[in-house]
């Protein structure tokens, strides 16, 4: 029997171990770029606007390129002007709130999902939380309104759907409707349907915008400013018993002067209550059942 060089293995065990290798070296071997971007685009999207509204989804090429390329610019459809729409999380996730001032996207808003995607929300006239906050978001969260501001020409909003690495899903479906490159589709929304019809800004009235909100158990309460009259407004919208009515409040209260309480059984919301607090810090927030929510006095301007 030889004493020296390689040991002689039995010919079924080399290739029990040849084959071992082969798998273990393919289980290896990195996914190709499309492979990777298939398996993280898991989370579902719903269409960004209220229940039942339908506009077209529109992911033009052409002359001047659209930038990004694959992105979505929601438009009108028929006589439905898109202009000062709700626009509402397609998927949860944290949501980050940004201004561009009158340049690129202008106000938008980035939200991170569960398996590393994101996507993003332009040219917004309004947002939920100022400039450098962020908050946590259900799908149908509402997070601003359409507008024009930064680089727009007209009232539209800017989507896009972004894998995990940060590229552009140049083919993304919302609402169960795939809207690839070149193709512009009527899409009618099934986001926050069964939930709250009413908004924050319907509540308070025209010339109000959401500046702050706090959650709640079963629904959530709104800050509300009017620029144009120096009042503030609170409103608690209710996201659970929906058109039962049952315990919720809002309430005001400027600094030195006395709260303002709406408070009662409910079936979508208490308030408005409003207050002229221009120049002044408030005091605000409210309650569903047993859930409840008190600022600081804050937002002094």
């Amino acid at each position: 029997m030889p004493t020296t060089g390689r040991p002689t293995w039995p010919k079924t065990l080399r290739l029990a171990t040849t084959a071992l290798l082969v798998t273990l070296a393919a289980a290896l071997v990195p996914q190709s770029a499309s492979a990777q971007d298939s398996a993280v685009l898991a989370v579902s999207h719903k269409s960004p606007f209220n229940c039942g509204k339908t506009f077209y989804a529109n992911n033009w090429t052409g002359t001047p390129a659209h930038n990004p390329s694959g992105s979505i610019d929601w438009q009108d459809y028929g006589s439905d002007d898109i202009n000062g729409e709700t626009v509402r999380a397609t998927a949860a996730g944290t949501a980050y709130f940004y201004d561009a001032g009158s340049t690129s996207y202008g106000k938008w808003v980035q939200i991170n999902h569960s398996d590393g995607t994101s996507t993003r929300y332009a040219h917004l006239a309004t947002q939920v939380k100022s400039a450098g906050s962020s908050m946590t978001v259900s799908q149908g969260t509402a997070i601003g309104t359409v507008g024009s501001t930064g680089g727009a020409t007209a009232a539209h909003l800017h989507y896009e759907q972004r894998t995990s690495s940060g590229a552009m899903d140049t083919s993304p479906t919302v609402d169960g409707v795939n809207v690839p490159l070149g193709t512009k589709k009527a899409v009618t929304s099934t986001n926050a349907c069964g939930g709250n019809p009413y908004t924050p800004e319907e509540v308070c009235g025209s010339g109000y915008s959401v500046i702050d909100s706090a959650a709640l158990t079963g629904g959530r309460t709104y800050l509300l400013y009017n620029s144009g009259n120096g009042y503030n407004c609170v409103t608690t919208l209710k996201t659970t018993s929906l058109g039962t009515a049952s315990a919720v409040s809002a309430f005001l209260e400027p600094e030195g002067e006395s709260r303002t309480t709406d408070s009662g059984s409910y079936g979508y919301y208490a308030g408005p209550v409003k207050r002229d607090a221009a120049g002044q810090c408030v005091k605000w927030g409210g309650s569903v059942g047993s859930s409840s929510y008190t600022s600081g006095f804050e937002h002094c301007d």
